[in-house]
């Protein structure tokens, strides 16, 4: 092999291996974001990861919601109309935020089975639900006519 052949080669190898560092870093970096989805089903199943940050939505439970007067941390129970899941959320909450509401939270489930929430969205119009929200509330209605 001549040296200007392997030189090329060289440079072909080096190429070849900083694309490949590139494109794991950044599929590395994409996953480690990705927040899903999981239904208060699937909590209540065990199916959700504890200690990881998640997603979870529903109908927030009618006289759940409990907000001491000292504190900006409120409690409530969000619900697919099969199971429950109890929320604690320290922060405002947003304007369209009360009972029966569909809404979807994200943050972490502690090792009590508690989930505790960073951030909490409620939807912004009586027929918006978020599709996740939407086809949890109706996996849970199927379960329940069977």
């Amino acid at each position: 092999m001549t040296p200007r052949r392997a030189r090329r080669l060289g440079m072909a190898g080096l190429i070849v291996a900083g694309t490949t560092i590139a494109l794991v870093l950044a599929l590395n970096a994409f996953q480690s974001n990705l927040l899903y989805f999981v239904s208060p089903s699937e909590v209540n199943a065990g199916e959700a990861p504890v200690g990881k940050p998640f997603r979870v939505g529903g109908l927030v439970v009618e006289g759940s919601v409990i907000r001491p007067d000292d504190s900006l941390t409120v409690r409530f129970d969000v619900t697919d109309t099969l199971h429950s899941v109890p929320i604690q959320y320290s922060g405002i909450l947003p304007d369209l935020f009360r009972d029966g509401q569909g809404v979807v939270v994200k943050g972490k489930l502690n090792t009590d089975g508690v989930f505790e929430a960073t951030e909490v969205l409620a939807k912004h119009d009586e027929n918006y639900m978020p599709p996740e929200v939407a086809d949890a509330l109706n996996a849970a209605k199927t379960l329940q006519a069977e």
